[in-house]
């Protein structure tokens, strides 16, 4: 099916550096799979694809913390299973996302894990290609350059 619908959905990639100076990220579990991912999710009426992809992190990652910029870093896609059991693809529009707190319960807490990884170890977790490509190009590209970091 070459011309099915393509799902908007926003997501972050939570990063902060460590005490060494090290770019860190944060992946959770998906709560179907197990596999690692990126928070995201659908938009929500009222709110700016920032404000969606903020309240994302929180929900599913127990995250505090700041969009840097309005724009996302990039797009990536991937195919999503629904309750009805058919798939749709999704095409994520990635934001950097500094956190400022971890909570230690949050809403998902009890259906997922979060852990922190390099950027090398991030990218080889995700299962999609573009995502990890993201992380390695575009991601650390900005971290690097500190565009970020002076929120």
């Amino acid at each position: 099916m070459r011309n099915a619908k393509i799902h908007r959905q926003y997501g972050a990639v939570p990063f902060a550096l460590d005490k060494g100076g090290r770019v860190r990220v944060v992946l959770l579990t998906s709560r179907q799979t197990g596999r690692w991912v990126i928070p995201k999710g659908w938009p929500m009426a009222g709110r700016k694809p920032t404000q969606a992809a903020v309240r994302e992190a929180y929900e599913e990652a127990g995250l505090i913390g700041a969009v840097s910029r309005g724009k996302p870093v990039g797009h990536y896609r991937y195919r999503k299973r629904l309750p009805t059991g058919k798939f749709v693809t999704c095409e994520v529009a990635v934001f950097l996302l500094r956190v400022r707190r971890e909570l230690i319960d949050w809403p998902e807490s009890d259906q997922r894990v979060r852990a922190w990884f390099s950027l090398e170890v991030a990218a080889k977790l995700v299962a999609e290609r573009d995502l990890a490509k993201l992380i390695l190009g575009a991601v650390s590209d900005m971290l690097m350059q500190r565009q970020v970091m002076r929120t």
